[in-house]
């Protein structure tokens, strides 16, 4: 990528180029020497698309609902809140947080990575001790997201929508299962019936309510984004969309563009 933005910036000045030098008419090959020569090589610093040691993602200051809670803890070894952040080699110190009316979450939060809670406004700014790092920078905006998922989880939830299309196909909720064992008390299952010969059944996972509006639409909610998510891809891969008849389970607003048959 690199390569070709600086093969474009030098054909954009060899084209800047030529347009001065025929108006003060000079020979082409005259010009040619000059080009060989690096003549215009000082300029090629104007062009340049460089990118800044900031993350657009994690700058963004994050808004605080008045029904949720935001606290920055020393990281408890042994919790069980939501501590995917982090890790060892990272150097955690401390977790924040986040208590609304659908739950509370957890994270743990990197030891070079500084958030700034406002009381007053109800912001939250995040920073980074090294805006050089790559690790840092990358790290910057990750925590960024995930504070962000967390926020919206505990005031407004996360939702995913699945569509079953195909011939026959439908689901339903059941509180047990014939496959499954419960890992948990009142664990609820996705039963699927898309084509196979024995029942399809997925445990819900701790934290997500799944429900069946209609026989084809399957809808899960939940606090935590990256939970539904990955229960809404689970039972995804049990019938990937195909390109031919457009058979398969769909997520949100999920399309497949459809391919012609080849006729012999």
């Amino acid at each position: 990528m690199m390569l070709v933005d600086k093969s474009i910036r030098l054909r954009s000045l060899e084209r800047l180029a030529r347009q001065v030098l025929n108006f003060y008419a000079v020979k082409p090959m005259k010009f040619s020497s000059l080009l060989s020569n690096g003549a215009f090589l000082p300029l090629a610093s104007s062009f340049s698309t460089s990118s800044s040691r900031s993350s657009y993602i994690g700058r963004a200051p994050l808004t605080i609902p008045p029904e949720v809670e935001f606290n920055v803890l020393p990281l408890s070894r042994g919790s069980n809140g939501s501590t995917r952040t982090g890790t060892s080699s990272l150097g955690q110190q401390f977790q924040a947080q986040i208590e609304g009316p659908l739950g509370t979450l957890s994270m743990s939060i990197p030891s070079f990575v500084n958030i700034n809670h406002d009381r007053e406004s109800r912001k939250l700014s995040i920073s980074v001790q090294d805006k050089d790092s790559k690790t840092q920078r990358a790290m910057w905006g990750m925590v960024r997201a995930y504070l962000n998922n967390h926020i919206l989880g505990v005031s407004e939830g996360h939702t995913a929508i699945l569509r079953l299309v195909g011939v026959g196909y439908r689901a339903t909720v059941e509180t047990s299962a014939i496959t499954k064992k419960p890992e948990f008390e009142g664990q609820e299952f996705v039963s699927l019936k898309v084509g196979y010969s024995h029942p399809i059944e997925i445990p819900v996972p701790k934290g997500v309510k799944a429900s069946v509006p209609q026989p084809t639409r399957i809808l899960l909610e939940g606090p935590e984004k990256e939970v539904v998510m990955q229960l809404a891809a689970k039972i995804r891969t049990w019938r990937v969309p195909e390109p031919y008849k457009g058979k398969g389970i769909f997520v949100n607003g999920e399309t497949i563009k459809l391919k012609s048959k080849k006729i012999k």
